[in-house]
């Protein structure tokens, strides 16, 4: 069951987060028939080509896997806008249906061509926390913060905030799987030597920073934990920090 759960993870996160296009997401919200087919198709790719499968009798749960998937996404176009709390509940759902997948079809990606490859299910936990905690992570904090962005004009480099934020909690994410938390602190130190002087002159800006900087090192430390929580399952790899 952990290997399936593994690549079906892997092609979620791959499909929403790294090959989904803001036109795709925004076409789905308003429920455009091609949008949703183009992304179904997505899914389904993206979890044929992780679980490998030998022959096709293995494409009926990938079916059925893509089948929930849509109407998941159909279910979040009745949200009356978008919000933190229905990206994470989407998510959860989401969640919900790869543990039921790989909980009914355990044998889905060990009978894959896959399979015999020892650390291939622990290398996808640890890509699909790494695009968790930089991708997911930053779209969630832009959901956070979206209400208080409005109430002042952002300077700085076009998409800037962004790229930082990408950054930041990538370095957490590995600091914290290599076994050096502690230098999260000084990550966190550097950020606010830097944004002071431009921060301390408005409230609302420190204020936005501060709420936005917190939130986004939260996410990565949980991500980071949680992947080696789950990384528990799988045969271990010497670099991670995978002491009790």
């Amino acid at each position: 069951m952990t290997e399936t759960f593994a690549a079906l993870l892997l092609a979620h996160v791959s499909a929403d987060f790294l090959l989904q296009s803001n036109w795709m997401a925004g076409a789905k919200q308003a429920r455009h028939p091609g949008a949703l087919l183009l992304h179904g198709i997505v899914v389904l790719a993206t979890a044929t080509l992780l679980i490998a499968p030998r022959d096709a009798t293995a494409m009926a749960p990938l079916l059925l896997l893509t089948g929930a998937h849509l109407l998941i996404d159909l279910l979040k176009t009745l949200a009356p806008a978008k919000s933190l709390g229905a990206f994470l509940a989407d998510q959860a759902a989401h969640l919900a249906s790869l543990v039921a997948i790989a909980w009914v079809f355990p044998m889905l990606a060990p009978s894959g061509w896959l399979g015999g490859l020892p650390l291939a299910a622990p290398v996808m936990v640890l890509l699909a926390g790494a695009v968790i905690s930089v991708q997911a992570g930053g779209y969630a904090i832009g959901l956070l913060v979206q209400p208080f962005g409005r109430s002042f004009r952002a300077e700085g480099l076009p998409r800037g905030g962004k790229l930082i934020g990408q950054l930041e909690r990538g370095l957490i994410y590995f600091l914290i799987l290599v076994g050096q938390p502690s230098a999260v602190g000084f990550l966190i130190a550097a950020k606010s030597v830097l944004r002071f002087d431009a921060s301390r002159r408005r409230q609302k800006a420190a204020e936005y920073v501060i709420i936005g900087t917190l939130a986004s090192f939260g996410w990565a430390v949980i991500c980071a934990y949680a992947v080696l929580g789950l990384l528990q399952a799988y045969p271990p790899l010497g670099f991670l920090a995978l002491d009790p």
